[in-house]
């Protein structure tokens, strides 16, 4: 706006298209009765001559912040995540009156502590929590508080709660399958640290087909999805070292990652993939179809996540609380050449 003139206004916006005021207040807060194209218009507009919304009025007349905040793990088990998880998620939020705040919590820091803030000093309307453990201190904390929030992962409570997950067993259990079907005949898995949902997932399904299957397997206990290199180099090593003779290793991957860690140690074991090795990795890009496009790949949309949790939680802070919305992605296979 030219120096002097009045910060603009949702009347200027209905103004400037010929719009009722309370049709243009609708459409910015995403009412879905306002049509798609007349919100994403007055989107543009809006942002067309800087248009923000006075967030300190509308808290003090609405008690809402307007703000749902992501608790993010950062991590390096899948490739991009934290960039495609915040990516589907401000996609999904995209034309409404709320925006992604985003709160980096590290492993070694107080889990409950950025729950606490934001809950007590009002700073959002709702929360968003990766990598969830099977009694996760941050659900338990928001359920007695009855705050709204989402997680990206399950828990073992049994009072119910949104959340977006993967279907961490059934790629397991399919990708072990599918190594034994390759030629392998003693199976692997890296997973992650014990504390993790997803990690007795993966264990699930993994020891089922090896059940099934019949077949000698190795979970190391000293290694972890998040494990430095070093160690990751060290373990191979060590189970090549006590290699039997006609053995064909069978590595279920659940992370780009955790392959290239095998990957670089097999190969300076003398190991060759698709000889002496096989694997499946779950993946969240391209990265590794470029490194060999005869890997098997197993694909978890992150973004699709991201998505799937925003809209939740926009329901959610709508009054949509009449249900439990517990959404589980399918795994995508993409096989190599046999």
């Amino acid at each position: 706006m030219p120096q002097g003139q009045n910060k603009p206004t949702q009347k200027t916006i209905a103004k400037k298209m010929g719009l009722a005021v309370t049709t243009v207040s609708r459409a910015l807060k995403g009412d879905p009765k306002i049509a798609e194209a007349t919100r994403v218009e007055v989107a543009r507009v809006a942002e067309e001559i800087g248009y923000v919304p006075d967030r300190a009025a509308q808290r003090l007349r609405t008690g809402k912040t307007r703000v749902i905040s992501l608790i993010l793990n950062p991590h390096d088990e899948m490739l991009g995540f934290s960039n495609r998880m915040i990516s589907g998620i401000s996609q999904s939020v995209a034309g409404t009156d709320y925006h992604l705040t985003i709160t980096p919590s590290f492993d070694d820091d107080d889990q409950l502590a950025p729950i606490k803030r934001l809950v007590r000093n009002g700073l959002a309307d709702g929360i968003l929590l990766t990598r969830t453990s099977n009694f996760d201190e941050r659900v338990r904390y928001l359920m007695e508080q009855d705050f709204p929030f989402l997680t990206h992962g399950q828990t073992d409570f049994s009072q119910k709660h949104n959340f977006v997950d993967f279907d961490n067993d059934s790629f397991a259990y399919f990708s072990a399958k599918r190594l034994v079907k390759k030629g392998s005949n003693k199976l692997a898995i890296i997973l992650p640290r014990a504390q993790l949902t997803f990690h007795q997932h993966l264990r699930y399904g993994f020891m089922r087909a090896v059940s099934e299957e019949g077949l000698e397997h190795v979970i190391p206990d000293n290694v972890a999805l998040d494990s430095p290199p070093e160690m990751v180099k060290a373990w191979i090593k060590a189970l090549c070292a006590e290699r039997k003779r006609g053995t064909v290793f069978g590595f279920v991957c659940p992370g780009e990652a955790c392959f290239l860690g095998l990957h670089a140690a097999l190969r300076d074991c003398g190991m060759q993939h698709g000889r002496d090795y096989h694997a499946v990795v779950k993946t969240s890009s391209a990265i590794v179809e470029q490194i060999d496009p005869s890997l098997d790949r197993v694909f978890e949309d992150i973004q699709e996540a991201g998505r799937f949790m925003g809209q939740n939680m926009l329901a959610v802070l709508k009054g949509n609380t009449d249900y439990v919305s517990q959404y589980i992605q399918k795994p995508i296979f993409s096989f190599g050449i046999d």
